[in-house]
């Protein structure tokens, strides 16, 4: 029997869909909340006890302790911003914060603003990691949220295999890994949503087997500061929102940590370049671009049809 196990996350709902009676469901029911409680602990900016926040609130230079699940995503996150030529940058949350996002909950700060604007970001070169510690060597506040959740989804998964499940659909918030197959034999066919900031609705369809998928868009969070609305995606070359085209980015990988960041990354970088990056890189990417009423795709990384 098709079942679906959910629970409460990063301000948002897990989820996972497999086949399994009702003693290994509750079993791991258990499991994934105990899991996905772990990370957020370890990965919260809006946990003020959180093991992010400790890490925010240390001095300068000095080492501190973290757990795994904080090292790993600290890790990952470091790797893309140097593959992506600091396109990727978890040195954001000051920034995050003064356009109104995250824990700042709608409040712009003009002033905080100005203080960015123009100010390129470069946290990977500024945020060291030995180990089971990491330390700041320059002053800075990490953010996560274009990173974690999509790790959160690879723990589900993982969680469901450690249990012997090897088809299953786990997601959070729109992060979706596929493992294996659905009870009927087909892959698994998830909605790509029509990028609509007034409701949710499906665009699409994509079948996935072994492979992860994260969107990242402009059309869900956003702020409005005087006449501009502007997304939650920063621009860590800019100091500012990513201002483009663009209102969806999907990328689909080997790990949803890793199609989470690399959205992030191509979603900065916008309709034109973003496309030119991801055929060099070889990412699988649905890009969606906004003109008017009219919304075009683009593929990249996709065999012909």
């Amino acid at each position: 029997m098709l079942r679906t196990l959910s629970g409460p996350a990063m301000g948002s709902r897990w989820t996972a869909r497999l086949d399994c009676d009702a003693e290994l469901a509750a079993t791991l029911s258990q499991a994934c909340a105990a899991a996905i409680e772990a990370v957020e602990q370890a990965t919260s900016n809006w946990r003020a006890t959180s093991d992010l926040s400790r890490l925010n609130a240390a001095p300068v230079g000095d080492w501190i302790t973290l757990p795994p699940h904080l090292i790993t995503v600290l890790s990952k996150a470091l790797e893309i911003g140097r593959a992506s030529d600091g396109l990727f940058d978890i040195g954001v949350g000051a920034l995050v914060q003064a356009w109104g996002f995250g824990p700042a909950r709608g409040e712009a700060d003009p002033k905080a603003i100005s203080a960015h604007l123009g100010k390129p970001l470069r946290s990977f070169d500024t945020l060291q990691i030995d180990g089971h510690r990491a330390r700041k060597t320059a002053p800075m506040t990490l953010d996560l949220s274009g990173i974690a959740k999509g790790y959160g989804v690879d723990i589900l998964a993982q969680v469901l295999s450690d249990h012997g499940v090897t088809n299953s659909l786990c997601g959070l918030d729109g992060e979706l890994m596929a493992r294996g197959l659905r009870p009927d034999g087909q892959p698994w066919a998830v909605a790509l949503e029509q990028p609509d900031p007034t409701r949710r609705s499906g665009r699409s369809m994509i079948e996935l087997t072994d492979r992860a998928i994260a969107t990242s868009g402009s059309y869900r969070h956003f702020v409005t500061v005087g006449k501009l609305r502007v997304s939650h995606t920063m621009n860590p070359r800019t100091g500012g929102p990513a201002v483009n085209p663009l209102v969806s980015v999907s990328v689909l990988h080997d790990t949803c940590m890793a199609a989470d960041a690399w959205a992030t990354v191509l979603m900065v970088l916008g309709d034109k370049a973003g496309p030119d990056f991801a055929r060099a890189k070889g990412l699988q990417a649905i890009f969606l671009t906004q003109d008017g009423e009219e919304v075009t795709e683009t593929l990249t990384g996709f065999a012909p049809t």
